[in-house]
């Protein structure tokens, strides 16, 4: 884990730069927001960030009125989630931990989401059922994920399966072909499960 968090510190001053990390880009930004108003709860539901990062995504829906919770195993990545809130005026709870087993309490939120942080771990269908429990009942949960170029990443059936098996149904959507969610044309699959 202390690899990881190394790693991941490393990464914190630059990784906005890519427009669908940063949402510096006013075409970018109302992608996202979009995208994830149309599947979570009205606010002001309780949202936990897992793999919050430098809190993009966390800043925009506290802006929608969300009350959200952020963790991530990088403090570099927090810092700049911290710095994100205060510049835009909004509150989120931020933690370090480990996003494979959030130290929230059981039945905590509304909605949990999930950018590009799934595939990274091990034995999703143990971390899938911890993240199962820290949903109130009938909790929504956003997963968005992809098979990279590069060769890592999850094919979807691989999450939607263990989804299943836990008693939760799951819809894939395609974000491929959205070229305003990544502010660039993409060669890779890209998918948004909501279950």
């Amino acid at each position: 884990m202390a690899d990881a968090a190394s790693a991941w510190d490393r990464e914190a001053a630059t990784f906005d730069r890519e427009p669908d990390h940063g949402l510096r880009d006013g075409a970018v930004r109302n992608a996202w927001r979009t995208a994830l108003g149309a599947r979570l709860p009205p606010p002001p539901a309780r949202i936990a960030d897992l793999g919050c990062g430098t809190g993009s995504l966390s800043v925009l829906l506290a802006e929608d009125g969300h009350k959200v919770s952020g963790v991530d195993i990088s403090a570099q990545m927090l810092a700049h989630a911290r710095s994100k809130a205060m510049a835009h005026g909004v509150s989120l709870d931020l933690v370090r931990g480990d996003v494979a087993a959030p130290a929230y309490r059981a039945g905590a939120f509304d909605a949990i989401m999930c950018r590009h942080v799934l595939w990274a771990l091990d034995d999703i269908d143990s971390v899938l059922h911890r993240w199962t429990g820290l949903l109130r009942s009938g909790g929504t949960m956003i997963l968005i994920e992809g098979q990279w170029s590069t060769g890592g990443g999850l094919v979807a059936d691989r999450i939607t399966n263990s989804l299943r098996r836990l008693g939760r149904p799951a819809r894939v959507q395609s974000l491929a072909a959205n070229r305003d969610l990544w502010g660039r044309e993409i060669n890779d699959d890209r998918y948004m499960i909501v279950s």
